[in-house]
């Protein structure tokens, strides 16, 4: 039989994500960030699901051309816009959408030949200093486009660095509404923490409305993880997991105390306990810095790693499901993160959080040689 580890992702949790954002953000469309081949979650894997959506955004064109391939007719965003200037010819083949962040983008666009003018969204770098044009910078970035006959429609938008924490994001709308006040074109402002926290925020200038503007981007919280964790849970927010990583239990070892557990030796029992070996390790994507003490689900029952992660095993503490009378052994489920049979819920932000990381990168990890189902 094959290797007992399997990612499953959960096509209806997908959908009441989103829907979650146009709970939130009821007057604008939703783009659905499918970076990163979907956050890990693999592309055609969550395309059905995400159908509803208004539009995809992501980063690769190899990523457009796969949803090209799946027949989605609807607006495809590169969020990074295009890197050279030959990628031009495959977003007018594509009928891509692209974002415009620096000026060499738009020498590319003024030297392209098309005979249909690209849709771009003009990015301002409002404090996030990544992409995007500086706010002296960004009126005459527009002129620059508006003059331009391959260009179509121009967008504006900007991305908030704070948006999950105590700094908000009041600094950086002040800055997009100054830059981009009386501009014409659709706005979008919002990412996943944006739209849980902010979307309604009135939002002045020559637009109007609230924060969520014209589009939100809904990223991480598509994927049933709380931005701002550990402020917020992934329920608080009534978002729900989309993908389990699950496994099972392959050997069992009967502790004294003073043994060790692991490389390192870097667990020492202090009673005698059982622990159960699960096959799955950092090679599947699990965080090699996971400490003991990281959540686990045995059978549905909550306990811990211990010792160090092996590249392909960790071990866990059944002490928990003995006091509780369950015969945990052999074969017995273990949910890395996700749903178990049971019906008990761990969130990935939980598995995260001890490891030193944010669940975006756990769910990207996922390791190519683990099989997927839906």
């Amino acid at each position: 039989m094959p290797r007992p580890i399997l990612a499953t992702v959960h096509p209806d949790a997908l959908r009441h994500n989103l829907q979650q954002a146009r709970l939130r953000a009821p007057d604008a469309r939703v783009w659905a960030v499918v970076k990163a081949n979907a956050y890990g979650h693999g592309i055609e894997r969550v395309f059905e699901a995400l159908r509803g959506a208004d539009g995809f955004a992501l980063l690769d064109l190899a990523e457009a051309a796969r949803l090209r391939a799946l027949d989605w007719r609807g607006p495809i965003l590169l969020l990074e816009g295009v890197f050279e200037p030959r990628d031009l010819e495959l977003c007018s083949r594509l009928h891509l959408w692209h974002t415009v962040h620096c000026d060499e983008q738009i020498d590319w666009l003024a030297a392209h030949k098309t005979q249909q003018p690209h849709r771009v969204f003009l990015k301002l770098n409002s404090g996030m200093n990544r992409l995007g044009f500086a706010p002296q910078a960004f009126r005459a970035a527009w002129a620059r486009l508006n003059a331009l006959p391959q260009v179509d429609e121009i967008s504006l938008m900007t991305h908030f660095s704070d948006a999950d924490g105590p700094r908000g994001v009041d600094h950086q709308v002040a800055v997009f509404e100054a830059a981009a006040a009386d501009l014409p074109g659709e706005r979008t402002l919002c990412n996943s923490a944006a739209i849980l926290r902010h979307a309604s925020r009135p939002l002045r200038g020559a637009a109007g409305g609230t924060l969520a503007a014209d589009w939100v981007r809904e990223g991480v919280a598509l994927y049933g993880s709380a931005p701002d964790f550990p402020e917020h849970s992934a329920a608080d927010w009534g978002l729900q997991p989309t993908m389990t990583l699950s496994s099972r239990i392959i050997g069992v070892q009967s502790l004294q105390p003073g043994d060790t557990v692991g490389y390192g030796s870097t667990f020492t029992a202090e009673v005698p306990m059982r622990i159960g070996v699960v096959a799955c390790g950092y090679a599947d994507g699990y965080p090699r810095h996971a400490p003991t003490g990281t959540p686990v689900l045995v059978d549905g029952v909550r306990t811990r790693i211990v010792g160090r992660v092996s590249m392909d095993m960790i071990t866990v503490d059944l002490a928990p499901l003995d006091a509780a009378g369950l015969a945990a052994g052999i074969g017995s489920e273990v949910v890395l993160w996700g749903h178990s049979s049971s019906g008990a819920v761990l969130p990935v932000d939980e598995v995260a959080r001890p490891a030193g990381t944010i669940s975006y990168e756990v769910l990207c990890a996922v390791a190519q040689r683990v099989p997927f189902a839906t």
